[in-house]
C-alpha cells in the first residue's frame, strides 16, 4: 500500500508542471459540474414551488364567443359562465375536482375607518383563496372568511397588513369596523404577502353588493388525485363538455371558453425541468472529459518513462493483474485528489449563489445534495479508471525482453 502511495507522488514530482495544469482541468471541469447541477437544482426547486403548489393544481375558465353554429345557434354567441356552472361541475366532476370557485372584483371605492381612509377595490372570494395563494399569502392575524361567512353573506373583510397600518395607525384591527361605500364591515383578519394587497370579502356578499348578478367572470376549478399531464388533459375535456352542454355549444369549440390547465402546464414543465438537468450533466461531463484526457496523457507518459521498471517487474514474476492494477489506480488517485478539490470549491460557490440569490423567485436553494456528492464521487472513480485503462493496456503489451533492452 505505502509503496503504491510512493509511487503515485512519484508520478506527480516528475511532472509537476504537467501533473498541475491537467489537474485544473479536472478540477475545474468537476467544479462546472457541481456550480450548474447547484444552479439547476435551484431552477427546479424555484419551479417546484411555484408550478407544483397548491395554486397551481387548478384550471381556470373564462367565458368566449363560438366559433361554429351548433344546434341551430349561430357563430359568434357569447357565452357568459353562472353560478349554476360551480354546482354542476363539483357534482358531475367528484373524482378530480376538490373545489370549484370563482373571484369578483369590485371597483375602486373608499374605505374608511374612524379619520382614515384609502381609495382600493374588494374582492369577492371563497374561503379556499388563501390556500390557492401558494404561500404567497400567510395570515399573520385572526382567521380568513369560511363557510359560515359565504352562507350568511357576512359584512366582514380581511385586510392585507400594509392597509391594516394605514386604516388603524397600527393600532389593534380585529373586531374593529371598515366602512365601505356607507356599509360597515368587521375586520376578521390581516395578512402578509410577497407580491398582491388585495382586500377579501365572502363571494357572496361581494355578489349582493353587484346587484345580486347571476354572471361569473371566471371559474377556477381546484383539481385532486391527478398525477400525469394526460390525466390534467382528460379533466379540461370533461369540464369543456359539461359547460357545452349547460350552455348549448360545441364541446369542440375551443373558442367557447378559454382554458387555462396550470396543472398539465406543470406537467410539461416538469419534463423541461428533466431535459435541463440531463444536458447539465452533459454538459459538465464534456468539460470534465478535457481534463480526463489529459490525465490519460499523464499515465501514457508514465507507462513510456517506466517501460524499463516494468520489464523487470515482468521478468521477476509480476502478474499482468498487478502492473494493470498499479497503474489504473495512480489514475484514479490523481483524479480524485484534484476532482475533489473542484467539489469543494464548487460546493462554497453554490453556498455563496445560495445566500445571493436563494430567496429570490427564480432560484430556490441552489445546493447540491448529499446524493448529488455520491453521484460526483462515481463519475471521479470511472473517469479516472478509464484515464488510466488505455495506457495500463499498452503497458501489458510491453514484452519483458525488449523492456530491459530499453533505455
Amino acid at each position: 500500500m505505502f509503496d503504491l502511495i510512493n509511487e503515485i507522488l512519484q508520478t506527480l514530482r516528475n511532472n509537476k508542471l504537467r501533473t498541475a495544469l491537467t489537474g485544473f482541468s479536472v478540477a475545474w471541469g468537476i467544479f462546472m459540474l457541481i456550480v450548474l447541477l447547484g444552479m439547476g437544482n435551484g431552477v427546479t426547486n424555484s419551479f417546484m414551488e411555484h408550478a407544483m403548489s397548491p395554486g397551481s393544481q387548478k384550471i381556470d375558465i373564462w367565458g368566449g364567443r363560438t366559433s361554429r353554429p351548433y344546434q341551430g345557434y349561430r357563430e359568434g354567441r357569447r357565452i357568459i359562465l353562472k353560478s349554476g356552472d360551480i354546482d354542476k361541475i363539483e357534482e358531475e366532476h367528484k373524482s378530480f375536482t376538490s373545489d370549484a370557485t370563482s373571484t369578483i372584483y369590485g371597483n375602486s371605492t373608499t374605505f374608511k375607518a374612524g379619520r382614515n381612509s384609502i381609495t382600493q377595490s374588494y374582492t369577492g372570494v371563497f374561503p379556499s383563496e388563501i390556500e390557492m395563494s401558494g404561500g404567497n399569502k400567510q395570515m399573520i392575524k385572526g382567521r380568513f372568511i369560511n363557510d359560515n361567512d359565504m352562507k350568511s353573506c357576512a359584512k366582514v373583510i380581511v385586510l392585507p397588513d400594509r392597509f391594516e397600518k394605514q386604516l388603524f395607525d397600527n393600532e389593534e384591527s380585529l373586531g374593529k369596523i371598515v366602512s365601505i361605500n356607507g356599509l360597515a364591515f368587521k375586520v376578521i383578519g390581516v395578512y402578509t404577502a410577497r407580491w398582491g394587497r388585495e382586500t377579501y370579502i365572502p363571494f357572496t356578499t361581494a355578489r349582493l353588493l353587484t346587484g345580486n348578478a347571476d354572471n361569473l367572470g371566471s371559474i377556477s376549478v381546484i383539481l385532486k388525485d391527478l398525477k400525469t399531464e394526460e390525466d390534467g388533459k382528460a379533466a379540461e375535456k370533461d369540464l369543456r363538455q359539461t359547460l357545452a352542454a349547460a350552455h348549448d355549444f360545441n364541446p369542440e369549440d375551443q373558442s367557447a371558453v378559454w382554458i387555462w390547465n396550470q396543472f398539465a402546464d406543470g406537467m410539461k414543465g416538469l419534463a423541461a425541468m428533466s431535459i435541463l438537468n440531463t444536458s447539465i450533466w452533459i454538459l459538465g461531463l464534456l468539460t470534465l472529459l478535457s481534463g480526463i484526457v489529459g490525465i490519460s496523457n499523464i499515465m501514457f507518459v508514465s507507462v513510456k518513462e517506466r517501460t524499463h521498471e516494468i520489464g523487470i517487474r515482468r521478468a521477476i514474476g509480476a502478474r499482468p493483474l498487478s502492473i494493470l492494477t498499479q497503474i489504473i489506480t495512480e489514475s484514479i488517485a490523481i483524479t480524485t485528489l484534484f476532482g475533489y478539490i473542484g467539489i469543494f470549491f464548487g460546493t462554497i460557490t453554490t453556498e455563496i449563489l445560495n445566500s445571493v440569490f436563494g430567496d429570490t423567485d427564480f432560484i430556490s436553494n441552489p445546493r447540491v445534495s448529499m446524493s448529488v456528492a455520491v453521484q460526483v464521487t462515481v463519475v471521479l472513480i470511472i473517469s479516472g479508471a478509464l484515464a488510466g485503462l488505455f495506457p495500463a493496456l499498452k503497458a501489458l503489451k510491453v514484452k519483458p525482453v525488449e523492456a530491459l533492452r530499453d533505455e
